[in-house]
């Protein structure tokens, strides 16, 4: 018999969508991909070089379970000379992705039972890792008024006797919006207040496209700062990411890290202390720079077809649009144009409840020239 947490961990859509996207191009259909929050610039050959010399040293085996201490230090230095946040480097974990780091907070952090407040709509796995670890997100309505972000007016009024905690991501998934520092503040004033957790999922903080916001680790050590090597330095695939956490709850997390992971790939570390060298930092800006023209170009096109841009992206690679004009909802309209038009989106549903099946999320992840042709490819089937 099943486990009921199992039961209740609902699918990731996108990876479905993105399956049968993969079967119609076996059969020969041309798909343009706009779905998978994957960059499509291959890891900076630093990084590679750096990894292919990791294994040829024999750099195979264990770490600690908090991670490689030269790496750890170096993400601290990352914090010291881009964001000016003065941090030892014994509150750094090393995690497999930030899919790793998110799982340790919530065992860390959260009993049975208790809640943690996240944006609704917003990254579909963090209600699930609460979920695995028997506590339970709780998803807060937002909308284009707030830029699809909470407030802290929004946390005051949706905090329970249960509530320990809340969960937001600078820029967010998938809307691509950030909140204002002193909005940020806020929040973290009333959950400090409160006696909860503030946690801070800052994986797209380095693909800001204008002034990026100060990262929230300067907010002071209580607050819980995720972040990962797979979007701005190109690595999904290595897995490999980190959490900045209070160094009275590293032992608690140590010990979680010891009996889930062991340790994350060590080929993948020594890499990443490439990662952040300054030469790698320009070729990531150059990418960088891309995808800002890809989103430029984006956002006139949908909107010139009918898409609702509800609130502009100012950081990641994704746009969130309104699909009113269509008179479908989501899941419909995602699996026409994947069948009729051959251009791969995913549907609001993947990310939460509120509005859901009247939106949908691109994922500018491909070349201008295939974003072009897509653009064109609805504009014939809509």
């Amino acid at each position: 018999m099943t486990a009921r947490r199992a039961l209740e961990i609902e699918p990731f859509r996108v990876m479905a969508i993105l399956g049968r996207a993969r079967e119609l191009e076996a059969r020969g259909r041309d798909i343009i991909h706009m779905e998978v929050g994957e960059p499509d610039f291959p890891t900076p050959a630093p990084i590679v070089e750096a990894g292919i010399a990791a294994l040829r040293a024999g750099h195979t085996r264990y770490t600690p379970a908090l991670g490689l201490p030269a790496l750890r230090q170096a993400i601290a230095g990352y914090y010291r000379d881009r964001h000016g946040v003065d941090l030892p480097a014994g509150r750094v974990c090393v995690t497999p992705g930030a899919s790793g780091a998110l799982l340790l907070v919530m065992a860390a952090l959260f009993d049975p039972g208790q809640e943690v407040l996240l944006a609704d709509p917003g990254y579909p796995c963090n209600r699930h890792f609460a979920r695995l670890v028997e506590a339970r997100g709780v998803g807060v309505p937002v909308g284009r008024e707030t830029g699809y972000q909470l407030t802290a007016d929004l946390v005051a009024r949706h905090w329970g006797p249960n509530t320990r905690g809340v969960l937001v991501a600078n820029p967010g998934n998938p809307t691509g919006t950030l909140i204002p520092d002193t909005e940020l503040k806020a929040i973290h004033a009333l959950v400090r207040d409160r006696g909860g957790w503030l946690i801070v999922d800052e994986i797209y903080h380095e693909l800001v496209y204008e002034t990026a916001p100060p990262s929230a680790a300067g907010l002071g050590e209580d607050v819980i700062v995720l972040n990962s090597f797979s979007k701005y330095w190109l690595m999904t695939g290595w897995r490999l990411g980190w959490l900045l956490a209070p160094e009275a709850l590293m032992p608690a997390i140590d010990r979680l890290a010891q009996n889930i992971f062991l340790s994350a790939p060590t080929v993948a570390q020594h890499a990443a202390l490439a990662a952040l060298a300054p030469a790698t930092r320009t070729l990531l800006e150059q990418r960088k720079a891309e995808l800002r023209e890809r989103r430029d170009w984006l956002l006139p096109e949908l909107e010139g077809l009918g898409f609702r841009v509800g609130a502009v992206p100012e950081g990641a690679f994704y746009v969130y649009a309104g699909i009113d004009a269509f008179g479908m909802e989501a899941e419909v309209l995602a699996e026409k144009l994947l069948l009729e038009a051959g251009v791969a989106i995913t549907p609001g549903t993947d990310f939460g409840a509120h509005s859901a099946d009247r939106h949908v999320r691109f994922a500018y992840t491909t070349s201008l020239e295939r974003i072009r042709e897509a653009v064109g490819r609805l504009a014939h089937t809509l």
